[in-house]
């Protein structure tokens, strides 16, 4: 975990709900988030943590100014971190800035809908061996989202690469997303834009692994609370708005088809590695260029061709030889800005 941190949280007796809220650029967005959560607070004995990712635009300033002026001051505070040390370290230090009972790991792009901290601790009660909660997540329309998976694997990728409707049917047990479920089920694991983690699973597995620096840190908690002997809940009584990509450009980048960055790749071969050892990312890839060999014979059968990312069967291979390796972490914000004036 980074150690080099500012923070002004003030002394408190342990809380029932700790809420953890990672900012990078997006004060907006972030206190937006703040104002939805606020009527709840008191109710549910919360306080909040909000996490400024080293952003170096202001943001920070901006959101404390607001936090002292909200009603909300004395149940919230600011922690700055000196480096931006992703969405794992971001929100290692927001819980290590907390003593709480639950920890809600909420992105700056959601809202809550009334009641859905109650909900969320709720449904935590009702089921102890629940080590991660997770709430219907919907779009501003009410529209529900898909927000519960499979664990990623070998042959999910074959099928995402193939894009092939007769192979999902005949592999579905392999697709990686869920339904939408109406009543509460559990998962390998669910969206970390929101979700309610038990403390006593956060003990027990230990800190999020800040070997990821964005995206398949979720579906690893997750793996590391199952171990640990914790499961992964989804109950659809809470339901929390997201704003989906507000808070990062890349899943917007994938689905039209850009070039994600390499920390992407860089997660997704540590995911593989520590899912499945160490022939797990050739595995994987080499399932991936087998689908997507099928993909490019669809033109064949008078079907369009899916796109792939920019690039994607090169970049799937980014740390292949060394897994557990360099996080391709952009550099914090201090070191950019010195780069770029130099």
């Amino acid at each position: 975990m980074q150690e080099q941190t500012v923070t002004e949280f003030p002394q408190s007796p342990r809380a029932r709900l700790g809420v953890v809220i990672i900012n990078y650029r997006t004060p907006e967005l972030t206190m937006d988030c703040l104002a939805s959560l606020a009527g709840e607070l008191e109710a549910v004995d919360g306080r909040v943590a909000v996490v400024d990712n080293c952003s170096g635009d202001g943001s920070a300033d901006k959101i404390e100014a607001w936090i002292n002026a909200s009603s909300i001051t004395g149940r919230a505070s600011l922690v700055r971190s000196k480096t931006n040390s992703g969405f794992s370290g971001g929100n290692n230090l927001g819980m290590a800035a907390l003593e709480a009972d639950f920890y809600l790991l909420l992105n700056s792009d959601t809202l809550l809908r009334d009641g859905a901290l109650g909900a969320l601790l709720m449904a935590a009660s009702r089921n102890p061996e629940a080590g991660a909660v997770a709430p219907r997540l919907e779009d501003e329309d009410g529209t529900a989202q898909q927000s519960c998976f499979r664990f990623i694997s070998p042959m999910s990728e074959f099928l995402g690469s193939a894009s092939s409707r007769p192979l999902s049917w005949l592999l579905g047990r392999f697709e990686v997303a869920l339904p939408v479920s109406d009543t509460p089920i559990e998962c390998d694991w669910a969206s970390f834009a929101c979700i309610l983690l038990r403390r006593a699973a956060v003990d027990a597995a230990g800190l999020m692994d800040e070997g990821f620096f964005m995206y398949f840190e979720d579906a690893d908690y997750c793996r590391s609370f199952a171990k640990a002997g914790y499961t992964t809940l989804y109950d659809p009584a809470a339901r929390v708005v997201h704003l989906r990509g507000g808070s990062s450009p890349v899943k917007a980048a994938i689905a039209r088809g850009g070039r994600p960055p390499a920390y992407y790749y860089a997660s997704r071969t540590r995911y593989f590695r520590k899912l499945y050892g160490p022939a797990g990312p050739v595995a994987a890839n080499l399932m991936w260029l087998v689908g997507r060999g099928i993909a490019r014979a669809r033109p064949l059968l008078g079907k369009p061709l899916r796109q792939a990312c920019d690039h994607q069967a090169r970049d799937i291979w980014t740390n292949w030889l060394d897994p557990m390796g360099d996080n391709k972490a952009p550099p914090s914000m201090p070191e950019a800005t010195k780069a770029a004036t130099v």
